[in-house]
Order: C-alpha cells, then sequence, then structure tokens
C-alpha cells in the first residue's frame, strides 16, 4: 500500500503549464486595464509575442471568457468586455461578507508586531498615493488585506477573495487616479479598530471601505460612458 508520506507535493503535480502563464499574463493586463474594454485579442499575435503555440493561448482565451472578461465571437475579431456592473456588485458581496467576518477574528488574534506591520503598509501606501504611482499602489492595498487575513489565520479567505475580485479590480483601477487618497485612511480607521480589538468597529470600517465601490460605478456612468456593461 501507498504510505501517504511517499505522495510528491502538490507543486510537482501540477506544475505551471503555458496555458497557465498564459492566462495569467493576459488576467493581469485586462485587470489592470492595460487592455482596456474593448480592446481586441489575436490568437495568432498573442503566440507570435509570447513565443507559444495557438493551442494554450486559445486555452487561457476560453478560460479568461469563462470569467466574462473577454468575448470570443468565431470568424470575428474577440475583444475585451466592458466593465460588467452584476459582475462587480457579485464580487463586492462576496469579499464584503468573507472580509467581515475576517475583520472579526482579527481584532481578537492581531498581536502589536501585525499592527506595526500594518501600519508601515499604510504608510507606503500613502507614499506611493501622493507619488501616483497606482500599481505600486494597488498591490499595497491588496497586501494590507492579505496580511490581515493571514495574521487571523484565515489565509484561505484571501485566496477565494483574490478568485473573486477581478471584476471589481477593473472598476478600482480607473478610480485610483482620486480614490487611492480615502482608501488609506480608511485603512487606518480599520488598523485603529483593530488595535482597539473591537471586533464591531473592525467589520464595519472594512464594510464602509469596501461599499465605496458603488461610488466608483456611479462616477464611471458618469466620467467613463460606455465603460460599464
Amino acid at each position: 500500500m501507498l504510505e501517504p508520506d511517499s505522495l510528491p507535493p502538490m507543486e510537482d503535480l501540477r506544475p505551471r503549464s503555458v496555458t497557465d502563464q498564459i492566462f495569467e499574463a493576459l488576467y493581469a493586463r485586462v485587470v489592470n486595464l492595460t487592455l482596456p474594454p474593448g480592446a481586441k485579442l489575436s490568437e495568432a499575435e498573442v503566440a507570435a509575442q509570447m513565443g507559444v503555440s495557438r493551442q494554450p493561448v486559445r486555452d487561457a482565451f476560453y478560460r479568461l471568457s469563462q470569467l466574462g472578461f473577454i468575448q470570443i465571437r468565431p470568424q470575428r475579431a474577440t475583444t475585451v468586455t466592458p466593465i460588467s456592473t452584476e459582475a462587480v456588485m457579485q464580487a463586492y458581496f462576496v469579499r464584503s461578507a468573507l472580509e467581515e467576518a475576517t475583520m472579526r477574528e482579527a481584532a481578537l488574534r492581531l498581536q502589536p508586531a501585525n499592527w506595526d506591520s500594518l501600519d508601515r503598509l499604510i504608510e507606503l501606501q500613502e507614499a506611493a498615493s501622493h507619488a501616483d504611482r497606482r500599481a505600486d499602489f494597488h498591490a499595497l492595498d491588496d497586501q494590507f488585506h492579505r496580511d490581515i487575513c493571514a495574521a487571523a489565520g484565515k489565509e484561505f479567505v484571501w485566496n477565494l477573495v483574490r478568485d473573486n475580485k477581478g471584476h471589481m479590480d477593473r472598476a478600482r483601477f480607473l478610480s485610483l487616479s482620486y480614490g487611492s487618497s480615502t482608501a488609506w485612511i480608511e485603512h487606518r480607521t480599520i488598523l485603529a479598530a483593530l488595535r482597539a480589538r473591537d471586533p464591531d468597529a473592525a467589520a464595519a470600517a472594512v464594510r464602509d471601505h469596501l461599499s465605496h465601490i458603488e461610488h466608483i460605478l456611479d462616477r464611471l456612468r458618469i466620467d467613463r460612458p460606455g465603460i460599464l456593461g
């Protein structure tokens, strides 16, 4: 009988495939709007640029289409979809529910070293906001939320959030020119509630913080007509 400890680790069983790498590269560009809504994608061009055959590109395109990020139309151009209001709000619902519950746990479990680390992240966010380094700010924002989940012993929550928040991120990237300054301030409110070990205040702070996505959508309807679907 096969002994359990003789099994190879998961990384050996499922290395990142060529399709995975293409998917991740395209996913990142769709989410950060390097590939904006309406952008055309060609299997042949992506394959040539990345030095691969067309089959893994086709597979990556299919995965992106299943997530609602691109529209594949046979014999016509494949295009990046508009930002789906419905998909954004579904992602917000999932993320808000998960992070509110996690904040309640975090308020009781985080230690001074965690608070200090989060405070340093907020300082870096503030600097990135003032310098208009939007990609850096977005990465630091994610790290702030991810580190709270991890410190609360709920790292799996961030994995679920990450897998569901892509549609929110597309809208959020468009708001960073005016929204990053309030985001890091709201992170200070979240951290203050965690330091006070107040679960209700921590949950309320993250709920208020994430709910700005509704205002972002309202502003996009005015500032960027046609970008929402």
